[in-house]
Order: structure tokens, then C-alpha cells, then sequence
């Protein structure tokens, strides 16, 4: 497993990136629905930091629409989230 996902806060921004409508999020989208889910603020450097880095990696993807960056999950991103669930799964049942 590649180092960029034993990060609980990574797998999880793949999570919602896999689960949007569109395969893609805003970044303030997917912080604030992070944030949600956590009840808790994230430091945005922090944030921003990890996408950038899975970007670096090639599982995420990033756009400009309009004055919001976009990010979606690559190929590769989403093929590392399904091995992860299938992992998960294995040991869940």
C-alpha cells in the first residue's frame, strides 16, 4: 500500500470524492464535508497540504473552475480506494 494512504484523513477525502455526484469537489467543498464529518476544524495548509501531495502521487487530479479548485480521483486513485475497501471488507467480515 502506498505511504499516501495510511493517512486516515487521505482515504477518507477519496471517499468523498468517489461518492460525489459529478466524481469531483470543490476544495472548500471537501473540506467543509470533512470537517462535518470529523466535527472539527482542519487547518487548511494542513488540508490543502495532502492534496497537493496525493496530487504529486497521481491520485488526484486538480482544476480550476472559474476562482474554485476541483479535485478528482485519477484512475490510480480510484483503483488504491477499492483495494483499500476490499481490504477493509476482508477483515470486517
Amino acid at each position: 500500500m502506498a505511504k499516501w494512504f495510511q493517512s486516515g484523513r487521505r482515504r477518507d477525502i477519496c471517499v468523498l470524492l468517489a461518492g460525489a455526484e459529478d466524481g469531483s469537489l470543490t476544495g472548500q467543498r471537501l473540506k467543509t464535508r470533512l470537517e462535518d464529518r470529523y466535527d472539527t476544524r482542519i487547518d487548511p495548509q494542513s488540508f490543502y497540504g495532502a492534496l497537493e501531495a496525493m496530487e504529486d502521487a497521481g491520485f488526484l487530479e486538480h482544476s480550476v473552475e472559474g476562482i474554485a479548485d476541483t479535485y478528482a480521483l485519477t484512475d490510480a486513485g480510484e483503483r488504491r480506494l477499492r483495494e483499500q475497501f476490499e481490504w477493509m471488507a476482508e477483515h470486517l467480515d
